[in-house]
């Protein structure tokens, strides 16, 4: 394995590399989102993305859908009923469910696994970015994140995702998305950090009476390894439309490939066996 800038490169750390800095991730709190998509506008300013059309999607006040080359953080706006069971009430009231999603930034990242010309690496604070003038437009990755994240853009046919600000963070400023957001729902920081500052803030909603309050991604034995970018949920992940139990789709390529490796084996010693069998 080839060394880097940052010294020889260490398959067991997060980034990769022997000296690298700690792992940075994002930590959203949707407990106290307001949906001012301020996040959603830093991050096309910051990052020159084209807009997306302005479609009115009939979804509450969501007018993107959800994430795309287009729109690398995607605020969600849910209307969801609750029924308060107060007598003489039949009509329920309703709540809302706000999240602004994000690429996740992958422990394994199935994205990383597949692409063939080396377009997408992991950066030395361990996020994951697409380099757009490497990309081939193949699309392996598209079909190999298993949150849909990743997407090709139209009339360009280049993978495009949210990089996690590389430029900014590199210099040690926030990423635009975290720097704007008004209520601080959007944390940036060390991982290891923002995972203990979203225990207390899930112990403390526990307590106030938020039940359903939950953390998403931030568990590293989880199918992918633990999100770079995790969540704290009000309610089930597929009611923000995330995948209940995300797997890194790459996850069972090395026993596919040995099984293979046997099968062809098995058939060639087969076949010479027939072969000597007839001579004799």
């Amino acid at each position: 394995m080839a060394d880097s800038l940052y010294g020889p490169l260490d398959p067991a750390s997060d980034a990769g590399y022997v000296d690298a800095p700690p792992r940075m991730g994002f930590f959203t709190d949707t407990s106290v989102c307001i949906g001012c998509k301020a996040c959603e506008v830093a991050c096309k300013e910051w990052n020159a993305v084209p807009d997306d059309g302005f479609d009115l999607l009939g979804q509450s006040y969501d007018n993107t859908g959800g994430l795309s080359a287009n729109s690398w953080r995607h605020v969600a706006f849910i209307e969801q009923p609750v029924f308060l069971g107060m007598p003489g009430t039949e009509k329920p009231d309703f709540r809302w469910l706000m999240m602004s999603n994000v690429c996740k930034h992958c422990t394994h990242a199935g994205c990383l696994d597949v692409c063939p010309t080396g377009a997408l690496f992991r950066t030395e604070f361990g996020t994951v970015v697409v380099q757009e003038d490497v990309c081939n437009g193949c699309g392996y990755c598209v079909a190999a994140c298993p949150y849909g994240v990743i997407d090709r853009r139209e009339g360009d046919g280049r993978a495009w995702k949210c990089t996690m600000c590389y430029d900014r963070i590199g210099d040690g400023l926030t990423p635009a998305c975290a720097q704007a957001c008004p209520t601080q729902s959007i944390q940036y920081g060390e991982l290891d950090l923002l995972r203990e500052v979203a225990n207390e803030r899930v112990t403390k909603l526990r307590a106030e009476g938020e039940d359903s309050a939950r953390l998403y991604g931030h568990d590293e034995q989880d199918g992918v390894g633990g999100d770079g970018a995790f969540f704290l949920l009000l309610d089930e992940p597929e009611v923000y439309g995330l995948p209940p139990d995300p797997v890194v789709t790459t996850r069972d390529l090395p026993d596919m490939w040995k099984r293979a490796g046997w099968a062809a084996l098995t058939m060639a010693a087969s076949v010479a066996v027939a072969f000597l069998g007839r001579r004799r």
